[in-house]
Formats: structure tokens, sequence, C-alpha cells
């Protein structure tokens, strides 16, 4: 699905953006008169774009919260912080020395920060106690009763952050009568801005400290928890659950059975043989050559030295074959729903071979171009992709 640019990767991150709409995470004006203003593959148009838009936004928040409107400030709040995200997106040639990187993400931090506190629900930021620092969070509460309630806990994909979590699962799980706990993980927003944290392929020592907080919440249903995997994130739980198996269900959104799999799509199998016999003296320069032709391959490879802590796009290409299910797919007990975007090129057929290894209880949904619902994690038809989960997990709690 093209949406406002030919460039694959802008036509994604812009359908991400404007997808959040369902929720008030964007309006389609803003959308369209941000994109309008931005060159194809243009990364300096695209910061300079959804930087300024996202600054418009958040000056009419303050405006407002200073006269009393407390929706109005609310709504434009929550929009500004995925403008912000969406802005610091393709920052990654070096973002550790890059100060919008840090700067930008705080910003989409302290906006959805200011929304949370004009909900008409509650929110909570916590710190979940992780290995000698701490985990940061959000528990959206259906109410204050405290009543044990089935809870989703939001596990982040490779860029997502748990700022994020609101417009993908949260606003509509609280509809339901589900809470909502969502963390950033090693190699996600803000443990690895603020922290450091990068991504670790063991995912249970992340997912069992979450678990061990998450039941002794008093809003929390201990046998009611139900984990939802955004992106990468559908693979890391499943691999939490093969060692933790007290979540009740997971949702996989979508199946993923091999990161480097997913990864070395499309390479050529030399590339692909000089990467494994660690040639990189020959791969890097190719890859790097890929890279200056292809937002998208450049985005992936960038993002993935960073949040990985690698020194190069080989060694981090290398350890993403560390993030597999292969070989540990038949310990899982859990209930699972695998879900598949027909038109996502990267995970073509891992949703099929998630399931076909599982031997607990399993669902494999495929949602389809006719229903706009295709692309990567459904982006662009959230409706849709809320409807079909809980639709399965009512049968099921």
């Amino acid at each position: 699905m093209k949406f406002l640019f030919e460039d694959p990767s802008f036509s994604f991150e812009t359908l991400r953006a404007m997808g959040f709409a369902v929720d008030g995470g964007a309006d389609l004006a803003d959308v369209l008169v941000t994109a309008s203003a931005i060159g194809e593959g243009d990364e300096v148009s695209w910061l300079r774009e959804w930087k300024n838009t996202a600054q418009r936004i958040h000056r009419i928040a303050e405006e407002c919260l200073a006269k009393g409107h407390r929706v109005s400030a609310r709504e434009a709040f929550l929009r500004a912080s995925n403008y912000y995200r969406t802005a610091e997106f393709y920052l990654r040639e070096d973002p550790n020395n890059t100060p919008d990187v840090l700067a930008l993400s705080r910003s989409s931090r302290e906006t959805f920060l200011k929304a949370t506190q004009l909900m008409d629900t509650p929110v909570e930021e916590v710190l979940i106690p992780y290995e000698g620092t701490t985990l940061p969070a959000y528990i959206f509460k259906v109410d204050d009763s405290g009543q044990p309630r089935p809870t989703v806990i939001y596990n982040n994909g490779f860029d997502s952050t748990r700022e994020e979590a609101y417009c993908a699962v949260a606003a509509t799980s609280l509809r339901r009568g589900y809470n909502v706990l969502a963390f950033d993980g090693p190699g996600q927003g803000s443990a690895l801005r603020e922290q450091g944290l990068v991504f670790r392929s063991d995912w249970e020592q992340v997912v069992t400290p979450v678990l061990d907080y998450a039941i002794l919440r008093p809003e929390v249903a201990n046998d009611r928890i139900i984990m939802f995997g955004y992106s990468l994130g559908a693979l890391l739980i499943a691999r939490a659950a093969a060692f933790d198996p007290r979540p009740a269900a997971l949702i996989l959104d979508d199946g993923m059975i091999d990161f480097f799999e997913a990864n070395v799509t499309g390479m050529p199998p030399f590339m692909v043989e000089w990467l494994t016999q660690k040639q990189d003296e020959a791969f890097i320069p190719v890859a790097h050559m890929l890279m200056s032709r292809s937002t998208a391959i450049r985005w992936s490879l960038q993002n993935g030295v960073w949040t990985f802590g690698s020194a190069s796009v080989a060694e981090y290409l290398r350890k993403t074959s560390e993030y597999t299910l292969k070989g540990i797919l038949e310990r899982i007990t859990t209930p699972t729903l695998i879900l598949d975007a027909a038109d996502d090129y990267y995970l073509k057929g891992q949703p099929q071979q998630v399931a076909s290894g599982l031997t607990c209880p399993n669902t494999l949904i495929t949602l389809t171009p006719e229903e706009g619902a295709a692309e990567h994690c459904h982006m662009g038809a959230m409706r849709r992709l809320h409807q079909v989960m809980f639709d399965w997990l009512d049968k099921l709690m």
C-alpha cells in the first residue's frame, strides 16, 4: 500500500503515524500538510517538517491547557507526542552523538505524559526492577477501583516506544475492560536512549521481571495476563513464554520465527555467505552501497547497529541469528494468536512457520489487502486488528 510517498519506507512510516488517528494520535490534515513538504527519501526534510508539525501542535496543546480546555489540550498533546516520535525516526547515522535524538524522544515522552494527566482513565508512570536498574513503564487502568482485571502487557518491537502503546493497544484495551502495562525493554525507547541498554536475545530475562512486577499489582488479575508482542516484540514474547508460562495468552503481531532470516530476505546468496563466513572486508562495502540506494535498508541496518550495540552492520546482522524460535517453539504452552500480514515481504511465511511449530492451542489469522490490513503490524487498519485480537481474547478469557 503506497501512502503519500513512492519511497516504501517513507510510505510505511507515514501510514504508521496516520494509523494512530483512530485513537487520537494523529489528524489527517496534519499528516497531509506535513507530508506535502517532504521530498521523496529526503531524511533532512522529514526531520524538519515532522519536527515543525510536532512543535506547532505542542504549542496549541499548551495554549489550550493554559485556557482550561482540558480535552483539547489532551488531544493536541497526544498528537504532538506521535509527531515527535515520527520526526526522530530516521536519525540513525550516529544517534548517540545526535542531540535531536534525545531531545525529540524526550519531547515525545513529555507531551505524552501531559496527555495522560488529562485522560479520563488513570495512567501511572512506574519503574520495574531489572538487573540492578529499572525499566520505565506505564500502567493504563480501566479505573481506580483496584479491582483485578485482565491485563495486557505490551512488548515493544525493533523501533517502537512505550508511548506508542497507547494508540497501538492501550486505548482499545481500556474500552474493553482490560488494563495495560507497557514497558521499554533493552534496546527500546528510553531504556536505550536514557540508559544505554541494548537488545539481548534471552528475552525471558526481561519478561520475567516484568511479570514479577505485574503480579504484585492489585489491579492485575494474575490468571488473566496477556502478552502482546509488537513487530520484533512478537518473537521476543514467544521466546520468553517458552521459559515462563505464566501468561494466559500470547498475541503475536506479527508472527516471526527467525530475525536473521527476516533481515537477509532478498539478500544475494554470496552476501549471506560473506556474512556467515565473517568476510566483513567484502560484505561491509557492498552493504553500505545498498544502504546508499535504499532508505529502508539504510534505516534498518543503522538502527540495528545502534539498538544491538554493534560495531558494524555485519556484526549486527550476525547477532540477529540468536533471535530465533527454532528448537524452542514446542516448549510454549500458552494459547497463542498468530497474526499474519499478507503483504509483509520480510516476514513472508514466518507466521505460518510459527503456527506449524507450536504444539499449544494456536490460531493463525491472515489480514489482507482487500481490508487494507496487509502491511506489517497491520498499520492503517488498527480497528480491524483490534477487532480480531479482542474477539479471539473474549473467547479465551
